[in-house]
C-alpha cells in the first residue's frame, strides 16, 4: 500500500517519507478499512515534532488517528457483512503504531463507525479526535437540556463541534472568537450570543447575557481565560478544558472554590471507552439530521503530507485540515 510515515521525530519536511508498505492484515475482532480522507489534528503533529519532551513510541509511526472509508476485511469476530460499509474511523493511532495516512488502515471494529450514505466522507474524516473532545466537554458532567454554556474558540475544530453538539441537545450557547472580525463567521443558528475577546470587558458583555452566570464552560486555552471564566462562571459551574497556553496555568483558586466550580481536564486518548462509544454515536445521529457540519479548510494530496503538518503546526486559518488518499 501506499502510506506517509516517520521512523524518526523531527521537522515534516525532513522526517515524513511517502512509499510502499505491506498491506495490513487485520487480527481478531479489527477491520480493514480502505482509506479515502485523513483528517489531520494537532495532536498528530505533537506527536511528531515530540513536544513536550515525547519519544517515538514505535520504531515506525504511520500518523493520523482520524479517517473516513470503506471497510474491505474483517478479521475473526466481525461480522462479515460489515465488508463494503461506509464508515468513519477514530483512534488509529492512539497506542497503535499505525494510522490513517495510509490507503489502508487496521482498527478495532467498534473504532470504525457507520457512516450514514448522504453524510460526505470529508465530515467523516473530521469527527474523531474534535468530536469525541467536544461531545466529552459538553456532555461529561451530564444533559445540558435548558443549561447555558459558553463555548471558547467557538470557530476553532473542537469549540465548533463542542457549540453545535450543546445546541442539538438542547442548551443556550454562548461563544467567544479572539476578534471582533471573527464575530462575523459565527453561526446564530447555533450561538445565541457572541462576544469577541478583544472587546473591552467581555466578562461583562457574556452577564449580560447570563446574569446569574453560565454552567458549563468549554475551555480552550484556560492560561489565557481562567479570571474571565472565574468572572462568568454559576455557581457549581463545571470548566471542562481540553487546552492551555502556559504549560503550569495558574488559576483564581479561593474564588473558584467558594463558587464551587468544577475544574474537568481532558486528554482524549484516554477517554473512557463508553465515552468514546456514545460520542461516536452521539456524533452520528446528530450528523445525520444535520445538527452538525465542518468547515473543510484545505485539502492535501499524499504527497504533500509535510504542507498539511505545517499548515496544522502554524495554525493558519479556520477549518478541517484533510489529506485525500489515492486509490
Amino acid at each position: 500500500m501506499l502510506a506517509s510515515w516517520y521512523d524518526d521525530q523531527g521537522p515534516a519536511a525532513d522526517v515524513l517519507h511517502i512509499g510502499e508498505l505491506p498491506d495490513p492484515i487485520p487480527g481478531p475482532r479489527e477491520v480493514r478499512v480502505r482509506v479515502t480522507v485523513s483528517g489531520v489534528n494537532p495532536g498528530d503533529t505533537k506527536k511528531r515534532r515530540g513536544w513536550l519532551g515525547s519519544s517515538m513510541p514505535y520504531p515506525r509511526v504511520i500518523p493520523h488517528s482520524d479517517a473516513a472509508g470503506v471497510i474491505d476485511a474483517v478479521g475473526a469476530g466481525v461480522d462479515a457483512r460489515r465488508v463494503g460499509q461506509r464508515v468513519w474511523v477514530y483512534g488509529a493511532q492512539s497506542y497503535r503504531p499505525f494510522g490513517t495516512a495510509a490507503q489502508y488502515t487496521v482498527v478495532p471494529a467498534d473504532l470504525a463507525v457507520p457512516l450514514p450514505d448522504h453524510l460526505s466522507d470529508e465530515l467523516g474524516a473530521s469527527l474523531g479526535i474534535p468530536g469525541i473532545t467536544a461531545h466529552r466537554t459538553v456532555f461529561a458532567d451530564g444533559p445540558v437540556d435548558g443549561r447555558l454554556i459558553l463555548v471558547h474558540g467557538v470557530l476553532g475544530g473542537v469549540g465548533s463541534l463542542a457549540a453545535q453538539l450543546a445546541h442539538w441537545a438542547g442548551a443556550t450557547v454562548i461563544a467567544t472568537v479572539r476578534r471582533t472580525t471573527d464575530l462575523d463567521h459565527v453561526d446564530p443558528a447555533v450561538v445565541s450570543h457572541a462576544v469577541a475577546l478583544d472587546t473591552g470587558d467581555p466578562a461583562a458583555a457574556i452577564r449580560s447575557y447570563a446574569p446569574r452566570g453560565v454552567d458549563r464552560i468549554v475551555e480552550v486555552a484556560l492560561s489565557d481565560n481562567a479570571d474571565l471564566d472565574n468572572a462568568v462562571a454559576a455557581n457549581e459551574a463545571v470548566i471542562a478544558a481540553y487546552a492551555t497556553r502556559a504549560d503550569r496555568t495558574e488559576i483564581p483558586f479561593w474564588p473558584l472554590l467558594f463558587n464551587n466550580v468544577t475544574l474537568r481536564l481532558l486528554g482524549s486518548d484516554d477517554f473512557p471507552a463508553e465515552a468514546k462509544r456514545q460520542a461516536a454515536r452521539d456524533l452520528t445521529s446528530a450528523a445525520a439530521v444535520g445538527a452538525l457540519t465542518v468547515t473543510i479548510g484545505d485539502h492535501y494530496e499524499l504527497d504533500d503530507i509535510a504542507k498539511a503538518h505545517d499548515h496544522v503546526d502554524t495554525g493558519g486559518g479556520h477549518g478541517r485540515i484533510l489529506v485525500t488518499i489515492p486509490r
